[in-house]
């Protein structure tokens, strides 16, 4: 059987958030019939021999969804596709939208691992996101989830917000460390098209902190996270020990995944390919073809390669070379030795016997090393 990481999107969210530009909707009156849909697209599965060591499912919002609607997507999960006895089963949660008995559920059906998008600590920040919660809100969740049993929680930060100071995210941070979650992900903010933080900077409204302040907020979550015994083990992530997270390792260590709903991608046999990202198009094509893929390329090995370098650098361990030789039949230093040359040189990387890793310096730099090993 072929073990593959799958991931189940769930496009709904009560409000669009000012930074978002996921594949997300508010369009809340399409949920029964893209369940449906959804559905459909787990039970063809049943026809594929896969094992899932792990599930992600993520969003929009997922836990929008009533206690039902959970329970009957995962049910069709264990009944389509083999999980594995030890698969790590995650479901991304915002504050507010969890429940006791929703937790109690989601617990009882399989899900042992929580990713709840906290985003900051300062209310008026919240407000300034354009998130739908408060921090009271958040640490009401948390408590509910760790009385349920809940024992593996990421927590999700963003830093560079409009309006925060270095003071704030080292406030937020502080906070996150006095209840101790598994896992802690710092984003920086990116300002992406077609979002409403985009519309305010094309103003000239959006009030963002300075690149050195922006850069301080991610070396003090580097210093405060380590020395409570958090391994930095990728560029936005840390994790107490044994507490990684085996999903999104799928991908930085570019193995396979299939992802299922409206606007997921998967990687497969070379392939990449990914389902229509609009929520009527998506329910559309599942109930006249049975699958809603929109378009699939086959991936050149040049660009497998570059792919395989730029995923498995954002580790802070590092890619590993004895895996690209074994996966490309070719030494690493024969496709890349000018590249690591010249990086090694601006000591954005370093080099042992088995792996190429970012230095310190790197992680400030990540896109112009991952730029030199695209074809």
């Amino acid at each position: 059987m072929k073990t593959i990481g799958l991931y189940i999107h769930i496009p709904f969210c009560i409000k669009k958030c000012h930074y978002c530009d996921f594949n997300s909707f508010t369009t809340l009156e399409l949920i029964p019939e893209y369940l449906a849909a959804l559905k459909k697209e787990i039970l063809s599965l049943q026809k594929c021999e896969y094992t899932a060591q792990t599930i992600f499912i993520g969003g929009g919002t997922p836990t929008i969804l009533r206690c039902e609607q959970l329970a009957d997507i995962l049910r069709t999960l264990h009944e389509s596709v083999y999980i594995a006895k030890d698969a790590e089963i995650t479901i991304e949660a915002n504050p507010g939208t969890l429940t006791r008995e929703k937790l109690i559920s989601l617990k009882s059906l399989g899900v042992n691992r929580l990713s709840i998008g906290l985003q900051a600590y300062q209310n008026q920040l919240l407000k300034i996101m354009g998130r739908i919660h408060t921090v009271e809100d958040f640490e009401k969740n948390f408590e509910t989830a760790r009385n349920v049993g809940f024992d593996n929680i990421n927590i999700d930060l963003i830093f560079g917000l409009p309006n925060q100071k270095v003071e704030d995210f080292d406030e937020t941070l502080k906070k996150v460390l006095h209840i101790f979650p598994e896992h802690i992900s710092c984003y920086s903010l990116s300002v992406e098209e077609h979002t409403e933080f985009y519309r305010r900077q094309q103003e000239g409204t959006l009030l963002l902190p300075s690149e050195d302040d922006e850069r301080e907020m991610y070396y003090r979550a580097i210093e405060l996270l380590t020395n409570k015994g958090y391994n930095h083990y990728e560029i936005s992530n840390f994790a107490m020990p044994g507490r990684k997270s085996k999903h999104n390792i799928i991908y930085w260590t570019y193995r396979e995944y299939l992802g299922l709903g409206a606007g997921a991608h998967s990687f497969l046999d070379n392939k990449r390919f990914y389902n229509y990202s609009s929520i009527q198009a998506y329910i559309k094509s599942i109930n006249e073809n049975s699958n809603a893929i929109a378009d699939m390329e086959t991936i050149s090995t040049l660009e497998q390669q570059a792919e395989f370098c730029f995923l498995g650098l954002r580790l802070l361990d590092g890619l590993d070379k004895k895996a690209f030789q074994k996966r490309f039949g070719k030494k690493f230093k024969q496709v890349y030795g000018e590249a690591v040359e010249k990086l090694k040189e601006q000591e954005l990387i370093k080099e042992n016997a088995n792996k190429i890793s970012l230095t310190s310096r790197g992680l400030d730099f990540a896109n112009v090393v991952f730029a030199e090993f695209l074809p």
